[in-house]
Order: C-alpha cells, then structure tokens, then sequence
C-alpha cells in the first residue's frame, strides 16, 4: 500500500487545501485548452456555477479504514464560504469525541467550530476545521476551476480504458503564482463522448506520494443544469500496483440558489 494510505482521510484534505484566489498566468497547450473548452461547453465552466450563488447538500464521506462522516454542506460561490453541520463524525471532525452535533465556518480567512453549540478553540479542530471547509468546497467545485490562474497543462496523449479511448492532461501548478511550494499533481482524463472528467490520478507531495498514483472516479448527474459529482470512489495502489477501493464520497440532496440568513451559517 502507498506511504500514508492509513491516514487517507487527512490525505485529501491536504490534497483540496489550495485556495482558489491565486495570481499568474497559466500555462496551457492548444490541445490541453481545447479539452478544457469542450468540458466548459457541457458543464458551463465556473461563469455558470457561479451564477447560482449558493448550494445546500447532503454528504457522506466513507473511510474504510477510519469510519463514516455524515453532513449537511452549504457553500457561498462568491466569497467561498464553507459551512457544514455534522450528525456523525468518525474520520475527519473530532473523531475521538463522536457524540453529538458538530457545525463548523470557514467564511472570510476565518475558521470556526462548535460541538453541541459550544465553541471548540482546540488549535488543532479549528486548524483542521480550515483543512476540511476548503477541501471540501474545493471538491464540488474543482471541475468548473481547472484553468484558474497558475495553472500549467499539458497534453499526454490518450489511453484506452474500459473501452473508453480518454485524452489525458497533466494539471499542475506555478508555486511561484500561488504561493505555495510544494503542489499536487493530476493525470486528468477527458471522456470524448460527454466531455467530462470522469477519472484522475493525483500525487500527496506533503505526505510523500510524489507522482499522480491515487486514482479517483466520479459519476455525474446534471441537477438544475450543472454536472455535479454525485459520487466518487478513490483507489491506492499496493506495492505490486494493484488498486483497492478507499474510500466513497455521496453527494445527494442539491439544492442550489438558496439564500442563506446569518442563522443559516452559524454554528452555535
């Protein structure tokens, strides 16, 4: 199994921890560009999530090795606020304390949680609290953001899978242009019939998963006219290379376009 597999959880929340307000420029093939316009064309590319303003869903994140986090998600598109409320909590979110109900605010630069409407000011919950609103954000959002500034593509051909003839990109990042030293990679693969990214690979750096090993796939559905990824599995290689099956993420219960009171984002 790959380095850092029994800690899969804190993996991907490492790996969604980049912001998405970065400056530079990216750096893109025709080919890579051409894909990334045809996947725009389908799911409307960031100008049309955006335009929906908010979104409320339900979420259940399966760590085969840690347990079941369960929780309702409602994020602000404008200023990326991040809001959930959690009714079980086994992997990420106060894992040795699992009673009760945990609400947790990433909103403005600023992280806030509170269990049972006691606000928690742990170092670590709160830290870990910024780790989880983004990452998760970054995960429903991540297809309509693939060009954003300080992104770098690269065309590597196509490769047959399950009967399915994929373009491959490489997406990776400028440091320099996002602030960030280290950054993950991905092997991204365009279905030429929908046009949508139905598998990647990415690589955990900070962990020391240094190439795009981890795959994960996802199964859309079109609700209020935006691909969104109802569910994705993600696969770690063995030391031969062979794949297990994760961990499983459920996204149901979308509702987009709600106007959220103060009330709505509280966690007390």
């Amino acid at each position: 199994m790959i380095k850092g597999f029994k800690h899969v959880s804190l993996l991907l929340v490492v790996l969604f921890s980049l912001s998405s307000f970065s400056s530079g420029m990216d750096i893109t093939d025709p080919k890579s560009a051409s894909l990334i316009k045809s996947l725009y064309r389908v799911n409307g590319g960031w100008k049309k999530l955006a335009a929906k303003r908010t979104v409320e869903f339900s979420y259940l994140y399966k760590d085969y090795q840690k347990g079941t986090d369960i929780s309702k998600e409602r994020y602000v598109f404008s200023d990326e606020t991040s809001w959930a409320e959690y009714t079980r909590h086994e992997a990420n979110v106060l894992p040795d304390n699992t009673s009760g109900i945990v609400r947790q605010l990433y909103m403005n630069g600023n992280s806030k949680i509170a269990h049972n409407g006691n606000m928690v000011s742990d170092p670590a919950a709160v830290g870990g609290t910024g780790f989880l609103r983004t990452a998760n954000y970054y995960w429903f959002t991540m297809m309509y953001k693939l060009d954003d500034p300080g992104t770098i593509h690269k065309y590597l051909g196509q490769e047959v899978v399950n009967g399915i003839n994929y373009d491959k990109v490489s997406l990776s990042y400028d440091g320099a242009a996002i602030g960030k030293e280290v950054n993950d990679e991905y092997i991204l693969y365009f279905n030429p019939k929908t046009k949508l990214v139905d598998r990647f690979y990415f690589s955990l750096p900070a962990l020391g998963v240094n190439q795009p090993a981890i795959l994960m796939e996802s199964t859309y559905e079109k609700i209020d006219g935006i691909y969104v990824s109802t569910y994705r599995k993600a696969s770690f290689p063995d030391d031969k290379g062979n794949y297990a099956v994760g961990l499983e993420q459920f996204t149901t219960n979308v509702k987009f376009g709600g106007r959220f009171k103060d009330s709505h984002l509280s966690v007390q």
